[in-house]
């Protein structure tokens, strides 16, 4: 397997362009079953996820074209299968949005239940619930999830909790109902706007999305589209909390910055210094940070993806910070490996007390999900010494070429794979 090599203590300086969002993708991606003819999906992040959902749509019958690297033309007219397999789904945290487009689509679906990180259960039973609403049977065989309907119409769903899953998969499935939806409480971040937009631009007529009651009037027809993917907001946030914690001077570029909101805000509050454009964000820090307190809570409050990376700033600031993860119940799980480079971090229950250090040092760590192998390479960048983070298969679902862009801002890193270390780093 290959591992991350950073040498630390060198301020970040340059411009980083970000990717297309992750999360918009593996919604937008699926999606393009309900199609009738070719859709175009354009800034299409380059990342394992992606690959990922590419497959599995191959594997159902469509017929996926590169046009560059970021493009993509999907055709789903010849699609006949309705499964996606444990294989399929294995490493996918998103492949339960197949359940709503194959049975917007086919009116029947059969997925395995999501893979990817570990950062606590994905239950589905706000998706199931919302499913029900709509006319379908929902079952489990043989551990994979089964979803039935002979039609499809309208409901109201109200959900239990925010969900972004759930009110994804809910607009999926709807949108080729009969009648009209209703998802109250829905979820209210970037993507599923973006998935909105989407859909919409194929004929689908949806409201409200980016509040919290989203209405979809189900059509009988979508038609195929060219799209472009949003800018991702958490990569954004990353290369920014990733500027500040080496106390440089970074412009990040293809960016909304209103999406950024309560990431600028709190980075101001740790003392960093904040510009904004049309279409870009610069970061400047020239001290140490100071202390402050970080709650996670659903859009627009501060995302849970952004917690990690947010913490190793906050573990070199100057005093006690407390951080609350409200989201995940397993998101602390990297506070380890932090302590191992000298973090002072205590976890009690759902919060994180952080007792800022002047230094991180050096030390062989492992990215236990996707958002704390973020935080590991931020802690790398500023670690006295030349810091090893394994487990980087992680950090590759939802980052693009974070190598060459941080690169290309003064970072020294690079990736290696086990041969490369020689044997005495297998041995350890």
């Amino acid at each position: 397997m290959d591992k991350f090599v950073v040498n630390g203590g060198k301020r970040l300086r340059g411009r980083i362009t970000v990717s297309g969002a992750k999360n918009a993708a593996v919604a937008i991606l699926p999606a393009v079953l309900l199609a009738e003819s070719p859709c175009i999906i354009e800034n299409v992040p380059d990342i394992s996820d992606v690959h990922g959902i590419l497959k599995a749509l191959s594997a159902l019958g469509a017929k996926v074209t590169p046009l560059s690297r970021t493009t993509f033309e999907i055709d789903p007219t010849e699609v006949k299968s309705f499964v996606v397999n444990k294989e399929m789904a294995q490493g996918m945290r998103a492949s339960s949005y197949f359940l709503g487009a194959l049975l917007g689509r086919m009116r029947r679906a059969k997925v395995a239940p999501p893979g990817g990180c570990a950062i606590g259960l994905r239950p589905i039973d706000q998706h199931i619930k919302g499913f029900e609403a709509l006319g379908a049977k929902v079952s489990i065989e043989s551990g994979m999830v089964v979803a039935k309907a002979e039609k499809l119409g309208g409901g109201t769903v109200y959900l239990d909790m925010v969900s972004v899953g759930a009110t994804v998969n809910i607009m999926i499935a709807a949108a080729r109902a009969r009648g009209m939806t209703v998802i109250e409480n829905a979820a209210r971040e970037p993507h599923i706007v973006d998935l909105a937009n989407f859909l919409n631009s194929m004929g689908a007529d949806i409201m409200g999305a980016g509040t919290n009651v989203i209405k979809i009037r189900g059509v009988e027809h979508l038609k195929g589209t060219t799209y472009s993917i949003i800018p991702d907001q958490i990569e954004a946030g990353t290369y920014m909390v990733a500027a500040a914690a080496t106390r440089g001077d970074v412009i990040i570029s293809n960016v909304i910055p209103k999406h950024l909101e309560s990431i600028t805000a709190k980075l101001k509050e740790a003392g960093a210094r904040i510009e904004e454009g049309d279409e870009f964000v610069r970061v400047t820090m020239d001290k140490r940070p100071v202390k402050c307190n970080v709650k996670t809570m659903p859009h627009p409050g501060f995302p849970t993806d952004m917690q990690p990376q947010f913490a190793t700033l906050l573990a070199l600031a100057d005093g006690t910070s407390i951080v609350t993860e409200s989201v995940w119940e397993s998101r602390f799980r990297y506070v380890e490996q932090l302590t191992f480079m000298g973090a002072d971090i205590k976890v009690d229950g759902k919060s994180a007390i952080i007792t800022g250090v002047k230094n991180l040092k050096a030390a062989p760590v492992k990215a236990d999900d996707l958002r704390a192998g973020a935080a590991m390479i931020i802690a790398g960048l500023v670690a006295e010494g030349e810091t090893e983070i394994s487990d980087i298969e992680y950090i590759d679902r939802g980052y693009e070429q974070v190598v060459e862009k941080l690169t290309a801002v003064g970072a020294d890193i690079k990736r290696v794979s086990d041969e490369d270390f020689g044997y005495s780093l297998k041995a350890n």
